[in-house]
Protein backbone atom coordinates (compact mmCIF):
# COMPACT_ATOMS: atom_id res chain seq x y z
CA UNK A 1 0.00 0.00 0.00
CA UNK A 2 1.24 3.43 -1.24
CA UNK A 3 1.46 6.12 1.11
CA UNK A 4 -1.33 7.90 -0.23
CA UNK A 5 -3.50 4.91 0.44
CA UNK A 6 -2.23 4.30 3.89
CA UNK A 7 -4.49 4.78 7.27
CA UNK A 8 -4.50 8.68 8.20
CA UNK A 9 -3.18 9.54 11.38
CA UNK A 10 -5.73 10.53 13.76
CA UNK A 11 -6.96 13.59 14.07
CA UNK A 12 -8.87 14.75 16.91
CA UNK A 13 -12.21 16.73 15.91
CA UNK A 14 -14.34 18.92 18.98
CA UNK A 15 -17.79 17.57 18.65
CA UNK A 16 -19.21 21.10 19.14
CA UNK A 17 -16.98 22.59 16.46
CA UNK A 18 -17.82 19.86 14.42
CA UNK A 19 -21.80 20.43 14.79
CA UNK A 20 -20.77 24.36 14.29
CA UNK A 21 -19.48 23.48 10.88
CA UNK A 22 -21.88 21.30 9.21
CA UNK A 23 -24.72 23.50 11.28
CA UNK A 24 -23.93 25.97 8.48
CA UNK A 25 -25.21 23.51 5.28
CA UNK A 26 -29.02 23.58 5.34
CA UNK A 27 -30.94 20.63 5.54
CA UNK A 28 -34.37 19.53 4.81
CA UNK A 29 -36.36 18.01 7.20
CA UNK A 30 -38.59 14.85 7.33
CA UNK A 31 -40.42 12.34 8.96
CA UNK A 32 -39.58 8.32 8.51
CA UNK A 33 -42.06 6.29 9.65
CA UNK A 34 -42.76 2.60 9.68
CA UNK A 35 -46.35 0.51 10.13
CA UNK A 36 -44.76 -1.92 13.07
CA UNK A 37 -47.47 -4.43 14.20
CA UNK A 38 -50.87 -2.39 15.49
CA UNK A 39 -48.33 0.81 16.14
CA UNK A 40 -47.16 3.60 13.81
CA UNK A 41 -43.75 4.66 14.76
CA UNK A 42 -41.58 7.57 12.97
CA UNK A 43 -38.49 9.53 12.89
CA UNK A 44 -37.64 12.72 12.47
CA UNK A 45 -34.74 13.00 9.72
CA UNK A 46 -32.46 16.10 8.93
CA UNK A 47 -30.01 14.01 7.03
CA UNK A 48 -32.79 12.55 3.99
CA UNK A 49 -30.55 12.10 0.71
CA UNK A 50 -30.69 11.15 -2.93
CA UNK A 51 -28.43 8.24 -3.59
CA UNK A 52 -29.56 7.14 -7.07
CA UNK A 53 -32.25 7.47 -10.30
CA UNK A 54 -31.87 3.79 -11.62
CA UNK A 55 -32.81 2.20 -9.30
CA UNK A 56 -34.27 4.63 -7.15
CA UNK A 57 -33.03 4.64 -4.08
CA UNK A 58 -33.06 7.55 -0.60
CA UNK A 59 -31.24 7.53 2.10
CA UNK A 60 -31.06 9.14 5.47
CA UNK A 61 -28.63 8.41 9.05
CA UNK A 62 -30.28 7.80 12.07
CA UNK A 63 -28.39 7.30 15.40
CA UNK A 64 -27.48 3.96 16.60
CA UNK A 65 -29.24 4.68 20.08
CA UNK A 66 -32.56 5.21 18.52
CA UNK A 67 -35.07 2.95 20.34
CA UNK A 68 -37.55 2.97 16.91
CA UNK A 69 -35.57 2.17 14.15
CA UNK A 70 -34.17 -1.44 15.07
CA UNK A 71 -38.21 -2.38 15.17
CA UNK A 72 -39.09 -0.01 11.79
CA UNK A 73 -35.85 -1.88 10.13
CA UNK A 74 -37.23 -5.63 11.18
CA UNK A 75 -40.76 -4.51 9.27
CA UNK A 76 -38.31 -3.85 5.97
CA UNK A 77 -40.15 -0.92 4.68
CA UNK A 78 -40.77 3.21 5.61
CA UNK A 79 -42.94 6.00 3.86
CA UNK A 80 -41.21 9.22 4.35
CA UNK A 81 -43.29 12.86 4.63
CA UNK A 82 -40.74 15.74 3.07
CA UNK A 83 -42.44 18.62 5.94
CA UNK A 84 -43.78 21.99 4.61
CA UNK A 85 -42.16 25.05 6.01
CA UNK A 86 -45.10 25.23 8.48
CA UNK A 87 -44.84 22.11 10.13
CA UNK A 88 -42.04 23.10 12.43
CA UNK A 89 -44.34 20.96 15.20
CA UNK A 90 -44.34 18.38 13.15
CA UNK A 91 -40.51 17.43 13.43
CA UNK A 92 -40.43 18.70 17.05
CA UNK A 93 -43.14 16.00 17.92
CA UNK A 94 -41.40 13.44 16.06
CA UNK A 95 -38.28 14.36 17.46
CA UNK A 96 -39.10 13.78 20.93
CA UNK A 97 -39.51 10.81 23.26
CA UNK A 98 -43.03 10.79 22.98
CA UNK A 99 -44.42 7.33 23.54
CA UNK A 100 -47.10 7.28 20.66
CA UNK A 101 -46.37 10.05 18.34
CA UNK A 102 -48.78 10.12 15.98
CA UNK A 103 -51.99 10.35 18.90
CA UNK A 104 -53.89 12.74 17.20
CA UNK A 105 -51.92 12.73 14.11
CA UNK A 106 -53.65 12.92 10.60
CA UNK A 107 -52.19 10.62 8.28
CA UNK A 108 -52.50 8.12 5.66
CA UNK A 109 -51.13 4.46 4.47
CA UNK A 110 -48.86 4.86 2.16
CA UNK A 111 -49.73 3.23 -1.40
CA UNK A 112 -47.56 0.28 -1.90
CA UNK A 113 -46.17 -0.45 1.49
CA UNK A 114 -48.75 1.08 3.74
CA UNK A 115 -46.24 2.61 5.88
CA UNK A 116 -47.79 6.09 7.95
CA UNK A 117 -47.49 9.49 5.13
CA UNK A 118 -48.01 12.59 7.02
CA UNK A 119 -50.95 14.42 6.11
CA UNK A 120 -50.06 18.07 4.38
CA UNK A 121 -46.04 17.44 3.79
CA UNK A 122 -44.99 18.69 0.62
CA UNK A 123 -44.11 15.19 -0.63
CA UNK A 124 -43.72 11.63 0.07
CA UNK A 125 -42.11 8.51 -0.66
CA UNK A 126 -42.94 4.79 -0.41
CA UNK A 127 -39.72 2.45 0.02
CA UNK A 128 -38.65 -1.02 0.90
CA UNK A 129 -35.68 -0.90 3.25
CA UNK A 130 -32.65 -1.59 0.40
CA UNK A 131 -29.80 -1.69 2.87
CA UNK A 132 -28.49 -0.32 5.80
CA UNK A 133 -25.10 -0.17 7.29
CA UNK A 134 -23.88 1.39 10.80
CA UNK A 135 -20.96 4.23 10.66
CA UNK A 136 -20.05 5.61 13.94
CA UNK A 137 -22.60 6.62 15.85
CA UNK A 138 -25.18 6.17 13.27
CA UNK A 139 -26.92 3.80 10.86
CA UNK A 140 -26.36 5.00 6.97
CA UNK A 141 -30.12 3.22 5.95
CA UNK A 142 -30.98 3.45 2.13
CA UNK A 143 -34.28 2.50 0.68
CA UNK A 144 -35.83 1.71 -2.50
CA UNK A 145 -38.36 4.09 -4.10
CA UNK A 146 -41.90 2.15 -4.83
CA UNK A 147 -44.27 5.29 -5.05
CA UNK A 148 -44.02 9.02 -4.57
CA UNK A 149 -45.68 11.94 -5.23
CA UNK A 150 -45.40 15.76 -4.65
CA UNK A 151 -48.59 17.00 -2.60
CA UNK A 152 -48.17 20.61 -1.59
CA UNK A 153 -46.35 22.00 -5.17
CA UNK A 154 -47.02 25.77 -3.33
CA UNK A 155 -45.03 24.79 -0.47
CA UNK A 156 -41.75 25.43 0.84
CA UNK A 157 -40.16 22.60 2.88
CA UNK A 158 -39.12 22.59 6.30
CA UNK A 159 -35.15 23.39 6.93
CA UNK A 160 -32.81 23.25 9.63
CA UNK A 161 -29.40 25.80 9.84
CA UNK A 162 -27.45 26.77 12.54
CA UNK A 163 -29.52 24.96 15.05
CA UNK A 164 -33.24 26.54 14.10
CA UNK A 165 -36.08 26.00 11.27
CA UNK A 166 -36.08 28.39 8.43
CA UNK A 167 -37.71 28.12 4.97
CA UNK A 168 -36.55 28.44 1.83
CA UNK A 169 -36.64 32.02 -0.09
CA UNK A 170 -37.24 32.07 -4.01
CA UNK A 171 -33.94 34.52 -5.12
CA UNK A 172 -34.82 36.98 -7.57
Amino acid sequence: MSDAQSEPASVEIDPSVFRKVLGHFPTGVTVVASQVGDRQLGLAIGSFFSVSLDPPLVGFCVATTSGSWPHMAEVGSFGVSVLADDQHEMSNRFASKLEDKFEGLSWEPAPVTGSPLIHDAVAHLDCDLHDQVTEGDHVVVIGRVRALEVHREEAGPLLFFRGAYGRHEPLG
